[in-house]
């Protein structure tokens, strides 16, 4: 590898002291009458977002889609609050708590474009749709739609209601390259019947980055009498829309993703003719079947990581929800805008505007996703993760904001190294 680049990646790491909140707040200022297109590729802004950030050293992380981690002053305040969690003990979890939640709930609500009475803090997306795959009142012969490309907890929890109820699963396959909007309306329309009673869509496909025509699919189910529900995992806080203008019945997404909230915070949103509906997963006492707390009781759990979520979008809105998505939209373009047509390697992921923003898949030609991604751990400093299912044949990329062109460039010269060494 070119082990120059890589010592002036590493360079850039931000492995001194971190900026404070108070310094990004007063860094980001400078910039307030920048605009967002701008802005994305303006390297002397974002090195000062990356102030912010501590970052490991022995490699480039490429892999911020599991997750994203904090930057230091969430994290410092995410540790206070286990420290005054901690120092009231039972006082908080038996007075405010209750309340603290339910104000950071509706501040998510109003980030997310629904009613407070519609959302709940869960504690990933896995728990959110699962709630709603298990909660439904199936039938025996009772159909669901989704794709292979769907995230693997939720495809296992259909194959659980299939087991425990009779449900009757239809999986189709969204193309990596889709001709138009309509081509993938038409398979999840195909695959409806009349038995049908939930579609589930994701709005950026995990793997791939993709994201698909949601509100197109929402409106064509609802025509034919179903109920549709969307993991936002990774489009919450990653690009900007509103949940109201999806027209889903159900959403959920996890925030230690791209909000940057502390492990173990998700969200689910239940539009409210819906929640008398869903069954609970948890009994809960005596509230009114439209009360989406009735759907939300899961016993004792770390308050702190609910405090934490305030900070994380006082983070988010201080960034700018603009900003943010031109700066993730610029890095994807950035690399694969190099390596998209170059001999042996392949992306997965659409190019046409509106399809991506910072996620995208890359492969090289008969190479194992398994061998690219310990390939460029042990050669490259660059770590990513293999994906190898679903007509998907990659490593998945993921930068945050703080990721730098330099890093990207190493990427960029691997892969074009592998598929030329493939070609």
């Amino acid at each position: 590898m070119n082990k120059r680049l890589f010592l002036k990646g590493i360079a850039l790491t931000g492995i001194g002291l971190p900026l404070s909140g108070h310094a990004i707040g007063n860094w980001i200022r400078k910039y307030e009458e920048e605009p967002a297109s701008r802005l994305a590729s303006d390297e002397d802004f974002w090195s000062g977002i990356r102030g912010g950030y501590k970052l490991k050293p022995d490699y480039i992380n490429l892999e911020n889609g599991y997750y994203n981690f904090l930057p230091e002053e969430i994290l410092e305040s995410f540790i206070k609050h286990v420290r005054d969690v901690n120092y009231q003990g039972s006082y908080y979890m038996r007075t405010v708590q209750f309340d603290n939640k339910k104000n950071i709930a509706a501040k998510l609500a109003g980030l997310a474009g629904c009613s407070p009475e519609e959302l709940i803090i869960t504690r990933n997306t896995t728990e959110s749709l699962d709630l709603i795959i298990g909660g439904v009142h199936w039938n025996a012969g009772d159909e669901a739609v989704m794709a292979e490309q769907d995230y693997g907890s939720m495809l296992e929890m259909f194959k659980l209601v299939a087991e425990k109820h009779g449900v009757v699963n239809k999986i189709i396959s969204i193309p990596n390259h889709p001709s138009s909007d309509e081509e993938i309306v038409n398979l999840y329309a195909n695959a409806i019947t009349s038995r049908t009673r939930l579609l589930m869509v994701s709005h950026m496909i995990n793997i791939t980055g993709q994201i698909l025509p949601v509100r197109k699919i929402c409106d064509m189910a609802h025509s034919k009498g179903v109920e549709v529900m969307v993991d936002g995992a990774h489009s919450f806080a990653h690009f900007q829309f509103s949940i109201a203008d999806l027209h889903c019945d159900y959403f959920g997404a996890s925030l230690h993703k791209w909000l940057s909230v502390p492990l173990g915070a998700g969200i689910l949103y239940v539009k409210k003719e819906n929640i008398g509906k869903i069954w609970p997963l948890l009994a809960e006492g005596n509230r009114p079947k439209d009360d989406i707390g009735r759907l939300n009781h899961i016993g004792t759990h770390p308050a702190h990581t609910d405090l934490a979520i305030n900070n994380a979008l006082d983070y988010y809105a201080r960034i700018g929800a603009e900003r943010k998505e031109a700066r993730l939209a610029f890095l994807q373009q950035y690399w694969t805008g190099k390596v998209r047509n170059l001999p042996g390697v392949i992306v997965n992921t659409p190019a046409a505007p509106g399809r991506s923003c910072g996620i995208a898949n890359a492969g090289i030609k008969d190479m194992k996703p398994s061998l690219l991604a310990e390939t460029l751990l042990k050669n490259y400093r660059i770590y990513t993760v293999a994906i190898d299912y679903a007509n998907v044949q990659g490593c998945r990329i993921t930068p945050n904001i703080y990721t730098t062109p330099q890093e990207l460039d190493v990427l960029v010269n691997a892969l074009t190294a592998l598929g030329k060494a493939a070609s």
